[in-house]
């Protein structure tokens, strides 16, 4: 019996190269990119041991948890860590950066996470990137969560290392992920004796065997079905256009906004500025005495395919997140999330108005 995802001709190094071209043309590098084959955490750890060290210092930009995470890989290294933290439901801002760069000039690597989808937040990556790129230190960014969703630049802002995975905005696979690497990073990391070699972590490996070898062979068997499934999320992205698929992102977080803050019932953003609102997620504060993660379980029973969640760990019992980004960025999604949580609301002896929400939504994001 022959199967769509079974018995496939192999994945040649031309068209894993050609897909890489693919990846780069979607961020405007000119950078290096690297397609590595697991999940984002792979190429993100990758990063931060190769570009941090015993002696070397630190700036970790906290907005949400997975800054929190760069933090401990950081100093698991050896490196000297300064934590910028601010409230989860803002955004840091470049001037905060410059401050603290100001106090520590001995920094010369800075973590920052672009849109954190767990907190709902976004950080302002153009104005930072040209404050760290005054400083002289290396810059890292996770922008998993951010790309397809709204502007990201590497080139142009700075960046370094610029981490991306398909599996939110792009609407494709979460198996594979990549990277763009500039002349700097790579120093560093060649620099670095503690820099994976070797390893399945190491971004030198995929230089020597791969790049520096003009791209003719492989380091190893690619991840064939995710490869194929990238390749195709970017031709999607390349038919409707990128400008097409932010702006349906950006419609879908000020419709959910919008009619989150209409419905009431107690609901209200979390994240304060609209400004500061990542496009790929709303997070909702719930009304006190109301669990978040029974209001989501409630809301869920007579659709679980909603993209509706609590958040994670401690917050659990006060966020709701709405995860409208890829297939999920439309504006029936938007909508039946909306009603799925007022109905919900209403059972917990809330009195939300989902006619006023249907109708903010309407303002926000009419019918096409």
């Amino acid at each position: 019996m022959t199967h769509p995802f079974l018995d496939l001709a192999p994945l040649t190094a031309a068209r894993f190269a050609a897909i890489e071209r693919r990846v780069a043309g979607l961020l405007d590098t000119e950078q290096d990119v690297v397609i590595m084959q697991g999940e984002a955490l792979l190429p993100l750890e990758g990063c931060i041991r190769g570009g941090a060290r015993p002696g070397s210092a630190a700036l970790n930009i906290v907005t949400g948890p997975y800054g929190q995470t760069f933090g401990d890989w950081l100093r698991d290294c050896g490196a000297d860590v300064v934590d910028l933290s601010v409230p989860f439901h803002s955004a840091v801002t470049a001037e905060q950066v410059e401050r603290a760069l100001a106090e520590h000039p001995e920094i010369d690597f800075v973590s920052l996470v672009h849109a954190e989808a767990a907190t709902g937040n976004t950080n302002p990556v153009a104005g930072i990137g040209e404050v760290v790129r005054a400083h002289g230190a290396l810059f890292m960014v996770d922008a998993v969560a951010s790309v397809g969703a709204e502007p990201l630049l590497p080139d142009a802002w700075g960046v370094d290392l610029c981490v991306i995975g398909a599996q939110k905005a792009m609407g494709g696979p979460a198996g594979v992920s990549m990277v763009s690497v500039s002349p700097r990073a790579w120093e560093r990391m060649a620099s670095n004796p503690q820099a994976p070699r070797r390893s399945y972590l190491s971004l030198l490996d995929w230089k020597a065997r791969w790049i520096d070898g003009g791209r003719r062979a492989l380091p190893h068997a690619p991840a064939q079905l995710e490869m194929l499934a990238l390749d195709a999320c970017l031709e999607r992205i390349e038919a409707d256009g990128l400008d097409m698929v932010m702006a349906r992102h950006a419609s879908a977080a000020a419709a959910t906004r919008a009619g989150a803050t209409a419905l009431g019932g107690g609901l209200e953003p979390y994240v304060h500025e609209a400004r500061d609102a990542a496009p790929v997620a709303t997070t909702l504060r719930t009304p006190a005495g109301v669990d978040a993660s029974e209001l989501v379980a409630h809301a869920l029973a007579a659709d679980p395919a909603l993209p509706l969640v609590a958040g994670g760990g401690p917050l659990s019992k006060e966020m709701i997140r709405v995860n409208h980004y890829g297939v999920d960025a439309t504006r029936e999604t938007v909508l039946a999330s909306l009603a799925a949580l007022g109905a919900a609301l209403t059972d917990a002896g809330r009195t939300p108005d989902l006619d006023a929400a249907r109708a903010a939504v309407g303002e926000t994001w009419p019918n096409s």
